[in-house]
């Protein structure tokens, strides 16, 4: 691109991206097959015409609908008290009464070693820092469910109490098979310390609705019509107990304000960038694997997505085993003397992976935030937690990044059966299968 600087000016002075992040924090929920999540995306679709973006439309697609109802847990042993819990996405509807197991932080070696046969388990959201991989939430909720566990209770590991929420199914199947609820760091180490003394039992009920739904990508482009094309993405949806502020409104804020940025410029871009607000990737990833099961991914020369991204100043990108992607990153971060912390491996867990998993050169851009979510997926996320400045700042490095994969040298892609050697070998194919997450 153009060695001209005065984009990242107007970049600092833009409120195309704050705007958005406003309207969509004002929305509120826009858990995928929502009424928030179709108004969010139809912002979205605004604010990417408002800056120039080319053939803006909606790809919709059919998903299970699924609401939140009430949840409860009330023990009987060895007190008599009920405590405050949130449904987790995908739930099902059902009453559990049994004897309740807390399993600690939920590693393989505690289910291994606890008999959960007819009982309610229990696990805390995080994993000690001396584990060597983090075990998400959906492992731990199958793991408990293949040793004979009733019903899932997921503590969150953030003090404040605050109960953490959280999908439980995937691109193929939404619905878990048992009920499952969030409760927070205060009312899980409560049972805890009950469990430590003596029998703990109780009762667990899930309440919620289920019908027909649809969700939607909103998708647009900027530059010429070539063989190859750069996509940009970030995911308009937010689970339904908060604002989803920092969860993903920052993130599309981000992605705005790159479109606007290369709209300007829409002249000296030698390949197309696809812009895709995506929807229901707190459902499991399911915009962008629909995305990426009925388009060609030869047409892909990279995928870079926002997810995270504007949340805190310094900045991480998960370059997915991709040696060109890791080089572009430093290269681009490097000039800018920003802080960046580059994650090497293959990350499963965001838009990006889809692509990924296909050979598709990825990376996930977020903020470094510290251990675990923060206020993310709790009733937390609200627009007061957000930092327009991380926001400016990442607009600018994306974009950067952007123009230097849309005008430089393509990166290599990757064998798919390589992508599953290399989740082999550290580990991951395993605890993939128990959560039905293994694509190969």
């Amino acid at each position: 691109m153009s060695p001209n600087v005065d984009w990242i000016g107007r970049t600092y002075t833009s409120d195309v991206g704050w705007e958005l992040l406003c309207d969509l924090a004002e929305i509120g929920g826009r858990l995928g097959a929502s009424e928030g999540e179709r108004r969010g995306h139809e912002r979205v679709m605004e604010a990417f015409e408002s800056v120039g973006v080319q053939n803006v439309h909606f790809e919709s697609f059919e998903i299970p609908k699924w609401e939140r109802g009430a949840a409860s847990l009330s023990l009987s042993e060895p007190t008599g008290r009920s405590f405050d819990g949130i449904a987790l996405p995908g739930s099902p509807s059902g009453e559990v009464e049994a004897e309740v197991t807390h399993l600690g932080h939920g590693l393989v070696s505690n289910f291994e070693r606890t008999d959960l046969e007819g009982k309610i388990a229990v696990a805390r959201s995080d994993v000690p820092k001396h584990h060597d991989r983090w075990v998400h939430r959906r492992e731990k909720y199958f793991r408990a469910y293949n040793r004979g566990a009733e019903a899932f209770v997921f503590q969150n590991h953030v003090p404040g109490c605050l109960p953490p929420t959280g999908s439980l199914g995937g691109s193929n199947e939404i619905i878990g098979p048992m009920p499952a609820i969030g409760v927070s760091k205060e009312v899980g180490d409560r049972i805890a310390m009950y469990a430590r003394e003596g029998t703990v039992a109780g009762s667990l009920s899930v309440d919620v609705t289920m019908s027909d739904g649809e969700s939607r990508n909103v998708v647009g482009t900027l530059g010429p019509d070539t063989e190859k094309e750069v996509l940009v993405c970030a995911h308009v949806d937010g689970h339904d107990i908060s604002e989803g502020a920092l969860d993903n409104a920052s993130g599309v804020a981000v992605l705005s304000e790159v479109a606007r940025a290369l709209a300007e410029r829409e002249e000296e871009l030698e390949r197309r960038v696809r812009l895709v607000g995506f929807g229901s990737e707190e459902f499991g990833l399911i915009g962008s694997e629909h995305y990426a099961s009925i388009h060609e991914m030869e047409r892909i020369a990279a995928v870079v997505n926002c997810d995270g991204v504007g949340r805190g100043r310094d900045l991480v990108a998960k370059t997915c085993g991709f040696p060109g992607m890791r080089d572009a990153v430093e290269a681009v971060t490097g000039v800018l003397r920003h802080p960046a912390q580059i994650v090497p491996g293959v990350n499963t867990h965001s838009d990006h992976w889809p692509f990924v998993q296909r050979g598709v050169p990825g990376v996930q851009i977020k903020s470094d935030t510290g251990d675990g979510r923060g206020f993310g997926h709790t009733f937390a996320d609200t627009l007061d937690k957000t930092d327009v400045r991380a926001i400016r700042d990442h607009s600018i490095l994306v974009t950067r990044l952007v123009e230097r994969l849309a005008n430089g040298n393509l990166i290599a892609s990757r064998d798919p059966e390589g992508i599953a050697e290399e989740l082999r070998k550290n580990d991951l194919e395993t605890p993939m299968r128990v959560a039905g997450d293994w694509p190969f």
